[in-house]
């Protein structure tokens, strides 16, 4: 195979590997079951809105939202007018609002809460100190050493050093 054809394939190969990384990732699939589930519940709204909304409405007037409308110019009996049909947007808004009100009362809502008690009862990690924390606290306590009358380090006396070089280096205090 020659160098060009191997690089096609190589090519190919990482193409589709990047896209199956991308198939696989949870985001796509769970988006995926959301469009599918949307799609199917859509019937499901639209059904209770002509089923049950549109009639009480038409109880004051027409039974379908659509065949209200407003003319603005000539006769749109007839058709030669220029009608807003604003019944129909009002029935795609009542629409809109019964599916929101569906998803946040029935998925939104109980998965916050859900997601609220884990947080609540997952331990609790302390914040990593960065090092110039760190190093901020090295410095106040040498400060409070100093001011306490502590050495510390290269500070120490002469008498400090010589008390410190009579005592046994095996850890023992030089008592029997």
């Amino acid at each position: 195979m020659s160098d060009e054809k191997r690089g096609l394939v190589t090519g190919a190969r990482e193409v589709m590997g990047g896209f199956r990384d991308f198939l696989l990732r949870g985001n796509v699939v769970e988006l995926a079951v959301a469009v599918v589930i949307g799609a199917a519940f859509t019937g499901i709204v639209n059904a209770v809105v002509d089923g049950l909304i549109n009639p009480v409405i038409g109880a004051f007037g027409t039974q379908d939202l659509d065949d209200y409308s407003l003319c603005l110019r000539g006769s749109c009996a007839t058709g030669d007018g220029i009608g807003l049909r604003w019944g129909s947007v009002v029935s795609a808004s009542l629409t809109f609002l019964i599916t929101a009100a569906v998803v946040y009362f029935l998925m939104i809502l109980p998965m916050n809460r859900f997601l609220a008690r884990r947080r609540a009862d997952a331990p609790v990690e302390p914040p990593v100190e960065t090092e110039l924390e760190l190093l901020a606290q090295i410095r106040d306590e040498l400060i409070a050493q100093r001011a306490g009358g502590v050495t510390v380090g290269a500070q120490r006396t002469a008498a400090e050093e010589s008390t410190s070089l009579d005592k046994p280096s095996d850890g023992r205090d030089g008592r029997a």
